[in-house]
């Protein structure tokens, strides 16, 4: 069986404290059983489901939200604080406790529920149960305390542990970011150094390119010039040979009439016109033999 012990302070007396003991069995909607106490005296009913079924049809209310509230009233205690209130009134002599809760819903308050409890015969055994259960909760409460304690200085000391691992963590991070950062800038100046020269070659290679086309101008003109002056050349030494060839066959005649002709004078030699072309080697010779021997024949 489930117990809970809670003190609450009647409206009817707010400075006058009281014990409430609930006790049930497997659920609260299944019935529980109320123990209550002021110190002097004690007293105890119990509420069956069908009183629960029966109250929850009379305000018209879900059995289970009311269930729910039934806890939040008896057993939540001072966590629910101002929420609910609590109506004593004792009977001639004690023998006789009306208990009832309500709950507050801003202005107004309707009844949970009430019943009627009988005074205990011998309540010095119920103080003492409510005492032991007290100290009971007093010492769990404390081994609790102990083990929340401990846990904290544990969670404490990993906290300070991941402190100081965290702070190295950083510490290697800054060393790495300032070792990656030497690198980058070694890496930057490489490539920097790259680009400027690569920017060197393409200003090279565009000036080689500008003075280019003069060049290859100046060489066309020069080959055009020396094909000229060889076919020039060719053309003069066909001229010469020519000429020569046809001079030999009119001097040979002119040479036969003035012999034939009896008027004729002796006239000097005439002298041919140099050409001023050039001539073959060959040619020269020919000519030269020809016209040495010319004025003898004539004369």
């Amino acid at each position: 069986m489930e117990k809970t012990l809670n003190r609450i302070h009647p409206i009817s007396d707010p400075e006058a404290t009281y014990f409430l003991q609930v006790s049930w069995e497997k659920d609260l909607g299944t019935g529980f059983v109320i123990m209550l106490s002021d110190a002097q005296c004690a007293w105890t009913g119990t509420v069956s489901e069908a009183e629960i079924s029966r109250e929850a049809a009379d305000m018209e209310m879900d059995r289970e939200k009311y269930v729910e509230e039934l806890k939040n009233a008896l057993i939540l205690g001072e966590e629910s604080a101002g929420k609910y209130n609590f109506a004593i009134s004792r009977g001639e002599e004690n023998t006789e406790c009306h208990f009832s809760y309500e709950k507050n819903l801003k202005d107004v308050s309707f009844r949970l529920g009430s019943l009627k409890l009988q005074k205990v015969s011998r309540p010095v055994e119920v103080i003492k149960e409510l005492i032991g259960r007290c100290l009971d909760r007093l010492g769990r409460l404390q081994a609790e305390n102990e083990h929340l304690q401990k846990e904290n200085e544990r969670l404490f000391n990993d906290c300070s542990d991941m402190e100081k691992r965290l702070e190295k963590c950083v510490e290697a991070k800054e060393e790495l970011e300032a070792d990656l950062y030497n690198r980058f800038i070694l890496v930057l100046n490489e490539k920097k150094a790259k680009i400027r020269n690569l920017q060197k070659l393409l200003n090279e290679a565009k000036e080689s390119a500008a003075d280019a086309p003069c060049t290859r101008d100046s060489i066309a003109t020069v080959q055009t010039a020396t094909e000229r002056e060889k076919e020039y050349d060719g053309s003069t030494d066909e001229e010469s040979e020519n000429l020569t060839q046809s001079s030999l066959p009119a001097a040979a005649e002119r040479r036969d009439s003035m012999l034939s002709s009896p008027d004729v004078v002796d006239a000097a030699p005439t002298r041919k016109r140099r050409q001023r072309v050039v001539k073959p080697a060959g040619t020269g010779a020919k000519v030269a033999a020809y016209e040495a021997e010319l004025p003898a024949k004539e004369k």
